[in-house]
């Protein structure tokens, strides 16, 4: 559970009234969940999913690929830098999933994905 907000004293009492009913620990200031991580200003919250998205495309090949603008054009064969194509759906599929994913932080890329997917 992420509790948030500028109430100290309410956020406290929450907390000990929580950790009376259940058994929890406070992992403390917020800094990286479920893939997304959250920086702190006094601004406001900032939330990226750079080192999700990096170590999705690590193992795929696709790490140094080309840019390419979007909306994308259709009908178009996107295949890595190197030329030789994914290997089988299942690869395909779990890029195309994590992206429906990074989509949270990222509503830019949200035609692109659902294009390719």
């Amino acid at each position: 559970m992420i509790i948030i907000g500028d109430d100290f004293d309410g956020i406290a009492s929450l907390k000990t009234t929580l950790s009376h009913r259940f058994t929890m620990k406070d992992l403390g200031v917020l800094r990286y969940f479920l893939g997304i991580e959250v920086d702190c200003s006094p601004k406001g919250y900032l939330l990226s999913q750079s080192k999700y998205i990096v170590n999705l495309f690590e193992p795929t090949r696709l790490i140094d690929n080309k840019i390419i603008d979007t909306p994308l054009e259709k009908n178009v064969w996107y295949s890595p830098f190197d030329g030789v194509p994914l290997t089988g759906s299942t690869l395909y599929q779990t890029i195309v999933r994590s992206l429906v994913y990074h989509i949270v932080t990222r509503s830019d890329i949200a035609h692109a994905v659902h294009v390719v997917s």
